[in-house]
């Protein structure tokens, strides 16, 4: 009897141990195959991440400008392909719009560029919508380059160079593009305020059929808008719900419109705020109620640290200031997105700031981690990260820095 429940037992264990043993290798084999390790290039620790500053963000990778046939680095945006889960930064240079695979975001892949359209430019900015990239720049007479992404899949022998699958050149040269993937909408922004068809002001264009976009007219009543945010309204003021609304940074002021109907948009409020030096960039919180706006100029104009405005929007028709956040420096604040608590600020020279905004509606915004690509200093100049890129699924954040390139970072841990 005694021999027999030992044969049962040393089966059992042996069953498990087999089970065990299994789920170990279908563990590795799926690593391999499915490319799920992410070791990274360098831990943040002990305040640094290899050669860079760091709190709570691990270095994953790093692509030159070099590599990618550039000179400058400028702005950035991110594709994730719904099909494949694979993820890809849009890296503008001056030179070109370079895609990078940072799946294996320690491994990254240089796919190839999309060059200019015309000639080489300090800025070029690029946004997505149903698996086209949108692109556009100060370069004169660029227009709108469009890119079927789903291209990047089948690159047999990287790296590419590409050309464009369309282009819009009603409008010659701007500074960005904004969508609002909801309504299928593009907004040209920071167009030449001396030409026609705009005179600076955003211009409309419909992409639901994205090799085919088509302009629909202009915010003739605004003023010249740098950049904005515009987002199917689902926020406090219930006057506007299922509106289109567009929140324009515009130099000195923050212009708020409604552009449901494109061939007659109506401004509902302006606001601006003391000491306005360049109204810059801003995004709204998840719920709609606060505006966050960087304002490019102050910390060189007035000598202050980093100032980030935060504005109350409950009354879209009675928008409100609400307090001033300073970092600890003084570098020059860039663009910034939200993506849940947290605020993602592009900030030159002290890289990226992680602020949590949780707390915002009591005046409080804290600092919970950053990643300083600019190790020489903290300085007032235009160095260091132009933009940052929060929204990839796998954690994955990509910054655009202007001398150093494409840089993947993920939170410690």
């Amino acid at each position: 009897m005694k021999l027999v429940y030992k044969s049962i037992s040393f089966l059992i264990v042996f069953t498990l141990l087999l089970i065990v043993v299994s789920c170990n290798n279908e563990t590795v084999e799926q690593d391999e195959n499915n490319d799920t390790i992410d070791t990274p290039m360098a831990k943040c620790e002990n305040g640094f991440a290899d050669i860079y500053p760091c709190n709570g963000y691990d270095l994953m990778a790093h692509v030159t400008l070099n590599t990618m046939g550039a000179q400058e680095g400028n702005d950035s945006w991110g594709w994730t392909d719904t099909t494949t889960n694979r993820e890809y930064a849009l890296v503008a240079t001056d030179a070109n719009t370079s895609f990078v695979d940072i799946t294996i975001s320690n491994n990254p892949i240089y796919l190839g560029s999309l060059p200019t359209a015309t000639v080489s430019s300090s800025w070029r900015d690029v946004k997505v919508y149903n698996n086209h990239a949108f692109i556009v720049s100060e370069a004169p007479s660029h227009g709108m380059q469009v890119f079927d992404l789903t291209r990047l899949r089948n690159v047999a022998n990287p790296p590419e160079t590409f050309s464009a699958d369309a282009r819009l050149t009603g409008f010659g040269s701007s500074h960005n593009i904004v969508i609002n993937e909801a309504s299928g909408y593009a907004y040209i922004v920071g167009t030449n305020r001396n030409t026609s068809p705009s005179l600076g002001d955003p211009i409309f264009i419909n992409i639901q059929n994205p090799t085919a976009p088509i302009m629909e007219g202009s915010l003739i009543e605004g003023s010249y808008s740098h950049d904005a945010q515009v987002v199917t309204y689902n926020g406090p003021d219930s006057d506007y719900a299922g509106k289109e609304i567009l929140i324009g940074s515009n130099e000195n002021e923050v212009v708020i419109a409604d552009v449901s109907d494109k061939l007659n948009p109506t401004i509902i409020s302006t606001i601006s705020y003391s000491n306005v030096r360049y109204a810059h960039q801003g995004w709204f919180t998840e719920d709609m109620r606060y505006f966050i706006l960087g304002d490019e100029v102050d910390e060189i104009e007035i000598g202050n640290k980093t100032r980030t405005v935060i504005f109350d929007f409950e009354d879209l028709d009675n928008p409100l200031y609400h307090f001033d956040f300073l970092g600890q420096s003084n570098a020059i604040d860039h663009n910034g997105y939200v993506k849940d608590n947290i605020y993602y600020m592009a900030n030159y020279r002290a890289g990226v700031r992680m602020l949590d905004i949780s707390n915002i509606a009591n005046s409080s915004i804290t600092e919970v981690g950053y990643f300083d690509t600019y190790p020489a200093n903290d300085g007032t100049d235009f160095n260091g990260v132009w933009n940052v890129y929060p929204y990839f699924p796998s954690g994955n954040i990509i910054l655009s820095d202007i001398e150093r390139g494409l840089i993947v970072i993920r939170k410690s841990g």
